[in-house]
């Protein structure tokens, strides 16, 4: 499968199957900022965050699955909801931390092979015991938020920067996605449309009427099965 940048325009197609295919892949989405929040999430045309199993699964392609891991590879933790962990069944990256968001510590359906050594558990402070013990991960690194159960996304950059992990690559769910986009802690929109019509009842991105961003486009790959990968950087 080829992939063409469409913007900036240079006509180039490239397979990133190949070494050089992959290389120019990974110069495109490579960051080496001290520290950022990117967004990177899968969507239908019609706007949902999920295919007809209910997952990002049905919606997914090889070359999503390439950028997904590159644009893991360059930051410190990947944050997402417990929501997703469950809906999703979430594996482990391979590259760096997990950081899941969570009140409660119900993890149920996750698909973690150990016990919890590469997790981050972002939750309240007044809840960090609670949330160990129900996790059940004995190795999982607590990262306490000061706050009420409403975690603020700025709270949780703070907490995880504070913590050694100032690059961050949050992969939602649609609430948590929507919370960071909100908050204005995102600075870099990493999205794939797939070519696929599929019910949607929640937007992928949720957001306050008057409170969207403020973005500009950062570049657009077109692949030869119609998949879309848009970058949008934050207009300050």
């Amino acid at each position: 499968m080829r992939v063409s940048e469409v913007l900036p325009a240079t006509g180039v197609v490239h397979d990133p199957a190949t070494p050089e295919g992959r290389a120019w892949l990974e110069s495109v989405y490579a960051r080496d900022d001290a520290a950022y929040v990117r967004l990177n999430m899968i969507t239908s045309i019609t706007g949902a965050a999920a295919g007809d199993d209910g997952t990002s699964e049905t919606l997914t392609s090889r070359i999503d699955r390439a950028i997904l891991g590159i644009i893991r590879a360059h930051a410190d933790a990947v944050v997402v909801g417990a929501a997703t962990v469950r809906a999703e069944g979430y594996l482990l990256p391979r590259a760096t931390r997990l950081a899941v968001v969570t009140v409660s510590g119900d993890l149920s359906g996750h698909r973690f092979d150990d016990d919890g050594a590469s997790i981050l558990l972002v939750c309240p402070a007044g809840r960090a015991d609670a949330v160990r013990e129900r996790a059940g991960l004995a190795a999982a690194e607590v990262v306490a938020v000061d706050g009420d159960d409403d975690l603020h996304p700025t709270a949780i950059v703070s907490a995880l920067a504070r913590r050694g992990y100032p690059r961050i690559v949050c992969e939602g769910g649609p609430t948590l996605a929507g919370r960071f986009a909100s908050a204005g802690v995102i600075d870099e929109y990493c999205v794939t449309i797939a070519p696929v019509l599929a019910p949607a009842e929640h937007p992928f991105l949720p957001l306050r009427a008057g409170g969207a961003p403020r973005t500009e486009p950062a570049g657009l790959l077109v692949d030869d099965a119609a998949f879309s990968y848009f970058r949008l950087r934050t207009r300050s």
